[in-house]
């Protein structure tokens, strides 16, 4: 008889992101090994742990969205500019007691002690991959070894690798620890986005069309907190009672909604600016 594994694995392969979650959130739930956390309340169950391979084979395609995600389409446009604009890099303030890094910090400014000026990772991923399309080294790290070890919460996404495959654009993230229930939805949308815009950036600078491909999230720690799990039952009661289709969203059903967070989301950063006498 094989012995189950200490820690198992989770292999999902999709077409879409939704379904891909999805698939990978039940999938841990069903077999996830019962471990504590660090942030467990005294009352709280073990959380469920796996590690995770989720294969999106068109992660740009419709179905894009999951209704279960975390807040609401405004929050999901927030992380989305947070990440891929930086709109949240002024809040960057460790001394102050605020935030210690964004991931678009660590992806466009990396700093290291001794160098001057940082390091925009993105940047350089685009110029290799437009000097050797086939290249292996077009990643960026996020985490920061001589910082991070004393964070209370440091950079749960550690690595982004970018490949070309002919006019495939690739993107594996690999990722330390996850929420999975709460949080991997939207990295995983935000992640692919900037799949989208590295991928148009290459198609400039290659002069032809580079389209979004392959997506793989990979996730040591792929876990559902015990203070989750009253609302993870009642999600998986959703997935009994409504059609695959009643629970996703297709871009066109939310652009209206997403031009207006957008619209928002402006106007807050703008009296930000005001008040700081930007």
């Amino acid at each position: 008889m094989t012995e189950p594994m200490t820690l198992p694995v989770v292999h999902v392969v999709a077409d879409n992101l939704p379904a891909a979650w999805e698939q990978a959130v039940v999938q841990t739930w069903e077999h996830g090994a019962s471990i504590p956390t660090q942030y467990d309340q005294p009352d709280d169950p073990p959380s469920r742990d796996a590690t995770a391979v989720i294969v999106v084979r068109k992660p740009l395609d419709d179905p894009r969205i999951h209704r279960a995600l975390p807040g609401g389409l405004e929050d999901l446009e927030v992380y989305r500019q947070e990440v891929i604009e930086g709109i949240h890099d002024h809040w960057i303030d460790p001394a102050a007691g605020k935030w210690q890094y964004t991931y678009h910090q660590r992806l466009c400014a990396y700093s290291v002690p001794g160098l001057q000026e940082p390091i925009d990772q993105i940047a350089y991923i685009v110029e290799a991959l437009c000097a050797a399309p086939y290249t292996r080294r077009a990643q960026a790290v996020l985490w920061k070894v001589w910082e991070d070890a004393g964070f209370e919460h440091p950079a749960c996404l550690q690595r982004l690798w970018f490949r070309l495959f002919g006019d495939e654009l690739v993107l594996n993230a690999h990722m330390r620890s996850n929420d999975a229930f709460k949080a991997a939805f939207m990295n995983m949308y935000v992640f692919t986005e900037l799949q989208r815009v590295v991928a148009e950036r290459l198609s400039d600078c290659l002069g032809r069309t580079i389209r979004a491909g392959q997506y793989t999230h990979i996730a040591d720690s792929f876990h559902i907190y015990g203070s989750y799990f009253r609302e993870f039952k009642g999600f998986l009661e959703t997935l009994q009672k409504r059609t695959f289709q009643q629970r996703v969203y297709n871009m066109a059903d939310v652009e209206p909604i997403l031009q207006e967070a957008r619209a928002n989301i402006a106007a807050k950063l703008a009296r930000e600016r005001k008040e700081r006498g930007d």
